[in-house]
């Protein structure tokens, strides 16, 4: 999978937008609940729960995402993830920070 790839895949998500942050993409939701960053050509940062950060930390190309002591969610490796495992990241990112109105209307 590419950037544009994972860049699509992001937006296609309902409510998706996408904005600066601190001179990094990013992705945000509802009232710009960051969701995704890019910090890095073919990187995106993922924000999602820690027990799935944990549960999918071993699997090629994705990292846990450390910011200080805290767990942020985690980091991919575009080139080396197994494209359903990024949709699975994408999703839990969305449904934790999506306003409850989008997420009555889950992305199919």
């Amino acid at each position: 999978m590419d950037l544009g790839q994972a860049v699509a895949a992001v937006l296609a998500l309902p409510g998706v937008t996408e904005a600066d942050h601190h001179g990094r993409r990013s992705f945000r939701v509802g009232t710009g609940k960051v969701l995704a960053t890019v910090p890095a050509d073919g990187v995106l940062n993922v924000m999602v729960g820690d027990d799935l950060a944990h549960a999918v930390s071993a699997q090629p190309g994705v990292e846990l995402l450390w910011w200080g002591q805290k767990l942020s969610g985690v980091r991919v490796e575009l080139a080396a993830v197994d494209p359903a495992v990024l949709d699975e990241l994408l999703r839990d990112a969305w449904a934790r920070r999506a306003p409850a109105a989008l997420r009555r209307h889950p992305p199919g």
